[in-house]
């Protein structure tokens, strides 16, 4: 007897029958990777533990009922039913309810790796330095092939023809990936090869940006003398070097808007400038010409006298001033030399004399004799009037 033969239509749905009855509601924990939401609000992704993982659908419907916005990384606890999506043969679970159930591996590790790295100051703000204005020349590490890089030199070429771009090929995802991005980055810095440094890559899943946030390449763009920007997946993506560039970029697209100033608006800013100079000196002319046409031999005079006058003002002010200031200081020395004449004129014998008072003195010693007790009869005395002298004998 012939054994029957199933198409692969007839196969995959039995699977999916078998599958659907033996699980038509199971709960599992696992965390989300190659998060994927698309136009119609459904969302794809995948959930893995250390060793396996199963792709996941959740529709529009039960999407919009979370709390929470799911990311890469994110550990959840999921209800739903297994199915198998027939087309690729793949079986899945569509999910009816998520919940959070913490950080995933993957994420708790960059969590962890950021809280060591951040306690170093590796992230701190004034560490940051802002980018060149305008740079002749940006570098740029990441994939040779991939479309970061054809973003970057088309918005460069579109935005500024005369920055080149200096690009330095690096593995940007997989094994190997963290040591090419760490040498392309210090092969840049040691030889000066740009103004402005981009390291980034496209979107991906969190495993495909963990080169990213791989410690050495961390460490290698805080070290680098480049003003840098990090630019790594799309806008809610992030990785580590984020915090250590000085610069983040949601996209690498972003990346090249921010490096390179349009040529069109630096024509335009020299245009401004150059019209503000223009009326500036115009104006400062104007005024040296008119202060020359007030010049003549009258108005020169005119100009001195009043410039002169001021001064004059005040000199005349302070002669005055001194003079009086000299009279005063006179006059009152006058007064105090009047004064002490007076006083030397009382204390002169000879004015004492002139008022009838006569000295009388022993005119053997010249003695002064102020007692006449104390003179023996037949003394011979000397006596001096106001004018001459009388000698005298005690009687």
């Amino acid at each position: 007897m012939e054994a029957f033969v199933y198409t692969v239509s007839q196969l995959t749905g039995l699977i999916k029958s078998m599958l659907q009855e033996s699980f038509p509601s199971v709960q599992l924990k696992g965390e989300i990777s190659n998060f994927k939401a698309n136009s119609t609000g459904h969302l794809y992704f995948s959930l893995k533990d250390s060793t396996a993982q199963i792709s996941a659908v959740m529709f529009r419907g039960q999407a919009g009922r979370l709390s929470f916005q799911p990311r890469d990384g994110m550990l959840v606890l999921v209800k739903g039913k297994i199915s198998v999506y027939e087309a690729q043969g793949r079986y899945q679970i569509i999910i009816d309810s998520m919940t959070q159930a913490g950080l995933g591996d993957i994420m708790e590790m960059i969590e962890a790796r950021k809280r060591a790295l951040a306690d170093e100051g590796l992230f701190d703000n004034d560490r940051k330095r802002p980018l060149p204005p305008y740079p002749a020349t940006i570098g740029v590490v990441t994939s040779p092939t991939g479309a970061a890089l054809r973003d970057i030199l088309n918005i460069t070429r579109r935005r500024n023809d005369t920055v080149s771009v200096v690009v330095l090929p690096a593995q940007v995802q997989g094994e190997g990936a963290a040591e090419t991005i760490i040498r392309m980055i210090q092969t840049a810095d040691q030889y000066r090869l740009c103004d402005t440094l981009i390291v980034g890559r496209g979107g991906g899943s969190l495993e495909d940006l963990l080169p990213f946030s791989d410690e050495g390449v961390v460490r290698a763009i805080a070290a680098c003398s480049i003003p840098t920007i990090s630019a790594v997946g799309h806008e809610i993506d992030w990785a580590l070097s984020d915090f250590a560039a000085d610069v983040r970029a949601p996209t690498p697209s972003a990346a090249a808007e921010l490096a390179v100033p349009e040529k069109r608006t630096i024509a335009e800013n020299i245009r401004e400038y150059r019209e503000i100079m223009h009326e500036s000196i115009s104006a400062r002319l104007e005024r040296e010409r008119l202060k020359l046409k007030s010049f003549s031999c009258e108005n020169l005079e005119l100009q001195f006298h009043l410039l002169e006058q001021p001064y004059l003002q005040r000199l005349e002010a302070g002669k005055k001033l001194l003079q009086e200031g000299m009279s005063r200081r006179l006059e009152g020395q006058r007064s105090k030399l009047t004064l002490l004449m007076q006083t030397l004129a009382y204390c002169n014998p000879q004015t004492i004399f002139d008022r009838g008072y006569a000295m009388v003195t022993d005119a053997e010693n010249g003695n002064v004799i102020r007692d006449a007790e104390s003179v023996p009869a037949g003394k011979e005395l000397l006596i001096r009037p106001a004018k001459g002298s009388l000698k005298a004998k005690v009687l």
